[in-house]
């Protein structure tokens, strides 16, 4: 009867999910009750997770993150720092000369399902659980975990006494249940770099020495025990017992972390929308400015961020002095924070930037890091040019604050190093392919979009994607449909160039001559195909733009060079590796002839885009970062 009920109930549910074209998603709610150890680093942990199976499958097995057992000499993450060709500095040979009280884990002594007990096998960072009963599509079931865990020396993200001082950064801190999907399992080990998360509750207590100040994802939900007081826009704690319990509650997150350190100051302000804006962070000469000035800066981005991105929509988000540079978290973000006042900016912009394509939308890291770190790097880009616009920051706003980047990765593209942006984030040969892939190339993927479909479209679709697919971990493939759902034109050959290959665009003006009194134009290309804008420049100063569309296209791109004329030339099929047009106008009445006069396309060779060719290399400045 069991058996039936399995085969019945499966496929009653993957009949229905296909009609409803959406994907399923799991839940887990986690209660975790944790009793801290200052002197030995040390927390006990008892924990539950209620767990939801949405998905049409039955459920044998179920695994376990342990990310503090990367922390030790000999783990994954210390063997691919000492191997990879360019080690990430903060980690090196770090992990493998730490001691015993130095060193990360997580000592589970007991995992139970529904109160039964089940046996388990650690492998690295990944507990594997053999389930007491299979869980049915649509069924409950609650994990039930006491562990035993020390939090190691800060190296990456999580842990204590970090460079500047701050005591505990705890993220990635928790036994976390890996992510079930249409894929399976994600049950990959931690090598540091991206994740993939369930959403659900966190009801977190934290019991710790009443020295401490606690900032955290999520509400707190004990004020009044705290015994604390506002001094203007300052809490002020005066916790008298010897320590003090700390209760928090986040609702519909994907992860939850928090930072503790006994010197913290804590400024709470809202934003127009209403939302609560915390800061945490220790006094010192590099920080007793910048950060009280914070505030108004980020309140700023938060108007741009909500028109431009889409609502944030939780209650609350909190800046907190911790880590190893900066690192998102559902509602909070630890970052360094002896910084100049442009790059504390900065890093906050990008951190918050996360909450819209990782927190809301969380697409699965490993597996497309480019949708979240690239669209995170174009937004902080955009947010940053609005800031200097507003007059919140010095320099001068650009009219594409995307072109430094643009240019950074076609430099790149020539190196021999880059690998397709479909390469799983933990197996990039070099950390440089895997920063310039995910950082760079991923932001420039979002500005070419918007020369292909045009301003007006991307704004639209940026909008609607998030819209249509935040609580949903969408793929690139979604991304895709919601842009020609908006623009009405076939994309789907952009993401099969630009992600899954590393063909390079080149597009070049390779010959100018004349017939039957017009001028002809003979054009030249890359391995990789796009739609081509072309300014042609008349000696009288009168200006005309030639659009040639791409046959994969399927259709042209609204004009969006208004004060000029437009002449839509025939298709470009993708087969031909020239394309010869003709302009009206004789050699003589023409002054100059520009391939992507907005400078959109990373076209690695500018110098043959333009006719007369420049007779000097051209140059740009570097001004983006990771």
């Amino acid at each position: 009867m069991n058996l039936f009920r399995i085969i019945l109930f499966s496929s009653l549910t993957c009949f229905t999910l296909q009609l409803q074209g959406q994907y399923w998603q799991q839940e887990a709610n986690y209660n975790i009750d944790v009793d801290f150890n200052v002197k030995k680093h040390q927390f006990e942990a008892n924990q539950t997770i209620e767990y939801t199976n949405n998905s049409p499958d039955t459920l044998y097995k179920a695994f376990f993150h342990l990310y503090y057992n990367a922390f030790q000499p000999g783990s994954m993450m210390d063997l691919r720092s000492q191997t990879i060709m360019d080690p990430d500095p903060r980690v090196a040979q770090r992990i493998a000369i730490l001691q015993e009280d130095e060193i990360g884990y997580h000592d589970i002594k007991e995992i139970k399902q529904d109160g039964n007990v089940l046996s388990f096998h650690i492998e690295h960072t990944i507990a594997e659980v053999n389930l007491a009963s299979p869980i049915l599509p649509g069924d409950k079931t609650v994990f039930s975990l006491k562990y035993q865990s020390q939090v190691p020396v800060q190296i990456r993200r999580t842990g204590r006494d970090n460079a500047e001082g701050i005591d505990y950064s705890m993220t990635q801190w928790y036994v976390k249940l890996c992510e079930y999907d249409y894929q399976g399992w994600h049950a990959n080990p931690y090598i540091g770099r991206e994740f993939h998360g369930i959403w659900g509750n966190f009801k977190v207590d934290i019991k710790i020495d009443s020295d401490y100040i606690i900032g955290a994802s999520g509400l707190l939900t004990n004020a009044s025990d705290l015994n604390f007081e506002l001094k203007g826009d300052e809490v002020v704690y005066n916790l008298k017992k010897r320590k003090t319990t700390w209760s928090f509650f986040a609702e519909n997150v994907i992860d939850f972390a928090w930072a503790a350190d006994r010197d913290y100051v804590h400024i709470r302000k809202k934003n127009e929308a209403g939302t609560v804006l915390n800061y945490y962070y220790q006094p010192s000469e590099r920080t007793i400015e910048n950060w009280p000035a914070l505030h108004d800066k980020m309140a700023a981005a938060s108007i741009f961020m909500n028109q431009r991105y889409g609502e944030y929509p939780y209650p609350q988000y909190t800046f907190i002095q911790g880590g190893d540079g900066g690192m998102e978290y559902p509602m909070i973000t630890l970052i360094t924070g002896e910084r100049t006042m442009e790059s504390l900016v900065g890093v906050s912009i990008h951190e918050w930037m996360h909450s819209w394509y990782q927190m809301m939308l969380a697409t699965n890291e490993a597996l497309y890091p480019w949708m979240d770190e690239g669209f995170t790097s174009f937004g902080t880009s955009e947010t940053m040019n609005y800031l200097r616009k507003q007059g919140f920051l010095e320099g001068e706003a650009q009219e594409n604050p995307i072109y430094n980047t643009t240019r950074r990765y076609a430099e790149f593209a020539l190196s021999g190093l880059e690998e397709p942006l479909s390469t799983h984030a933990d197996h990039y040969m070099t950390n440089t392919a895997y920063g310039i892939g995910s950082y760079v190339k991923g932001a420039v993927y979002l500005k070419q979009l918007e020369y292909i479909i045009g301003k007006e479209s991307l704004d639209k679709v940026l909008l609607r994607y998030y819209n249509e697919w935040k609580f949903k971990h969408p793929t690139a493939t979604d991304f895709m449909r919601v842009a020609e759902k908006v623009s009405g034109l076939e994309l789907d050959w952009y993401n099969e160039y630009w992600v899954n290959t590393t063909k390079v665009i080149d597009f070049s003006i390779d010959t100018i001559y004349t017939q039957d009194e017009k001028t002809a134009v003979q054009l030249g290309t890359g391995l990789m195909h796009m739609p081509v804008d072309i300014e042609v420049t008349f000696t009288d100063g009168s200006k005309k733009m030639y659009y040639i569309p791409n046959t994969l296209l399927r259709g042209e791109k609204p004009n969006e060079f208004i004060d000029m004329d437009r002449v839509i030339l025939d298709d470009w099929p993708w087969t031909h590796p020239n394309y010869t047009f003709f302009i009206d106008n004789s050699q003589e009445q023409i002054e100059s002839i520009s391939i992507d006069p907005s400078g959109r396309l990373a076209d690695v060779d500018l110098q043959n885009n333009v006719y007369p060719k420049p007779e000097i290399e051209m140059e740009f400045e570097d001004t983006e970062k990771e």
